[in-house]
């Protein structure tokens, strides 16, 4: 291991998985934030805490499973309609079913904030911890899959350099996992509290993670080959493209957040000449 980080391509490899991670790991935050803030406070940080330390572990169990998850390309099934193919594979399947459960949770999750339905008994009742953890679990094996075929996909695009073999870039991974994990822990807590004070950032919150799951019911489709036709296959959709958008929406609603906070409200030029004249209409009435 210390081998290996004498390299300085490890160095930046390390660098660059970490900052994936982290960067892949935003909308697990989300969730968790959203999903943590309907437990009682003092469940809230053992509910992030729990969340986050099953991502690492799931992401850790599917590294040292490697070849399992790479033999989950194969395909299971054909399907032959005439106008629609497809070669449905495990990792298709799983990363399909993970769109379709945060597409239906964030749907559900914006209809009951924006018809600010009341909670029933039952409802109140099935926000528990246990509740919380299990569909916290449920995301973050879609989450790990898609965040370690992601990882793999960015380390075969190079060539390994001299003394970084397989063995090194499984160390070099699993140090990013748990480098990424520790920074999201520390910042889960403040980010979480910034999202629950703010309903606009709830809502900008679930709509980023409906983008999610139309992207990755899209990587699901390409990974099982739907094609309708002959030509048109369904293709993946980028993920900077996603991320950018995220950020510039995230970026404009801090602006808007400052501009709410300040005493002295910015007018318009002509606004101001408009308001005297009003006065000057009234006075003369």
């Amino acid at each position: 291991m210390f081998e290996i980080l004498l390299n300085p391509d490890a160095w930046i490899a390390l660098l660059t998985l970490t900052f994936l991670e982290i960067i892949l790991g935003i909308d697990n935050i989300v969730f968790l934030s959203i999903v943590s803030g309907k437990l009682k406070p003092e469940e809230q940080p053992k509910a992030r805490r729990i969340g986050l330390l099953l991502a690492m572990a799931f992401r850790v169990v599917l590294l040292f499973g490697i070849t399992w998850v790479l033999g989950l390309q194969e395909a299971l099934f054909h399907i032959d309609w005439g106008f629609f193919s497809a070669q449905v594979t495990g990792q298709s399947i799983i990363i399909f079913a993970g769109g379709l459960f945060l597409l239906y949770k964030s749907v559900s999750e914006i209809h009951h904030k924006m018809e600010d339905e009341e909670e029933s008994e039952k409802g109140k009742a099935g926000n528990t911890l246990a509740a919380a953890i299990i569909q916290i679990a449920l995301l973050n094996l879609v989450f790990s899959f898609d965040s370690i075929l992601t990882a793999i996909g960015l380390i075969s695009m190079k060539p390994a350099p001299e003394g970084f073999g397989a063995a090194g870039a499984l160390e070099i991974m699993i140090l990013a996992i748990v480098i990424s994990i520790a920074i999201m822990l520390a910042f889960a807590g403040p980010v979480s509290k910034f999202v629950n004070q703010h309903p606009t950032i709830q809502i900008l919150g679930l709509s980023f993670l409906i983008l999610i799951g139309v992207m990755l019911l899209a990587e699901g489709s390409h990974l099982a080959h739907f094609k309708f036709g002959n030509d048109l296959e369904v293709g993946t959709i980028p993920k900077g493209y996603l991320y950018f958008s995220i950020f510039f929406s995230l970026f404009v609603e801090f602006l808007n957040l400052r501009m709410k906070k300040s005493r002295n409200p910015v007018q318009l030029h002509n606004s101001k000449i408009k308001d005297e004249k009003l006065e000057d209409t009234d006075v003369t009435n």
